[in-house]
């Protein structure tokens, strides 16, 4: 998929010009009403803003999980029923993929996520069922998830999304911005505020224990092996973050990991 500088006429915001930026600052896209950072597209007069994938959709594609369906690209969710990602089981409420035979929705990023990260260090490959528990809510679940080829770190998509907006109060205290982002039931929301940088800010709520910890109670050996792995399970959030937020790169992963540290 070939990505221009600049989209003189996008469907879904016709009246402005969107132009291609890179931000360290967590945004709310427009198309599929989730939340990014790193590359996107940005209207030139308002706030407007597109993940990359969701400003370039394709018009189908078939994903690796589902070789028998064939998803359609669409502005809204079809009928008048809540529809869910069978990617990250969020709420699926702007673009998205569907497929008619089936009824599988998926979100335009939780389509094109890579399946193998790898960075040399940490690899990590996408499967749609893990028998393992989760490093995040201790849990297998039925979200898509991301292990790494020693099968000593696994986390569920659905996971690294709820604790990214656990941590956007951090994101944008650091920046100077009073906006809030977090999840309200499956939805994604946010808050403006007229406090000052200075302000107390409204705490998140916190419905999944922290991943601080966690990788220690799996690996129970001397100090130096202990810190190792929450090194490289750190490293391998970050990656799938970077992944989560449509932008799967060692510059994003390095922000996120660099804001995670503090939070």
């Amino acid at each position: 998929m070939k990505y221009s500088h600049e989209i003189t006429s996008h469907f879904s915001h016709p009246q402005h010009n969107l132009k291609f930026e890179y931000t360290e600052i967590p945004f709310k896209c427009h198309g599929c009403k989730q939340v990014g950072m790193g590359s996107k597209y940005k209207c030139t007069t308002c706030d407007y803003y597109l993940h990359m994938h969701c400003a370039v959709p394709c018009a189908s594609i078939i994903h690796p999980f589902y070789t028998q369906c064939s998803f359609q690209f669409m502005e809204r969710p079809p009928g008048h029923v809540d529809r869910y990602c069978n990617a990250c089981h969020k709420n699926v409420s702007g673009f998205m993929y569907h497929c008619k035979s089936c009824g599988f929705d998926l979100h335009p990023c939780c389509a094109k996520l890579p399946m193998v990260l790898d960075d040399g260090q940490v690899k990590l490959d996408l499967y749609s069922k893990v028998s393992s528990l989760c490093h995040k809510c201790g849990r297998k679940g039925k979200s898509w998830s991301y292990r790494s080829t020693c099968k000593k770190y696994n986390l569920h998509v659905a996971c690294v999304k709820e604790m990214l907006v656990e941590t956007w109060h951090d994101l944008y205290f650091e920046g100077g911005i009073n906006i809030i982002y977090y999840y309200e039931g499956n939805d994604v929301k946010c808050d403006n505020t007229s406090e000052s940088t200075t302000g107390n800010f409204r705490e998140l709520e916190t419905r999944n224990p922290s991943l601080k910890g966690t990788l220690q109670k799996h690996h129970k050996k001397n100090k130096g092996k202990v810190k190792n792995c929450s090194e490289m399970g750190g490293l391998a959030l970050q990656f799938v973050a970077s992944a989560v937020l449509g932008d799967p790169t060692t510059l994003v992963a390095g922000v996120v990991g660099s804001i995670m540290s503090k939070s």
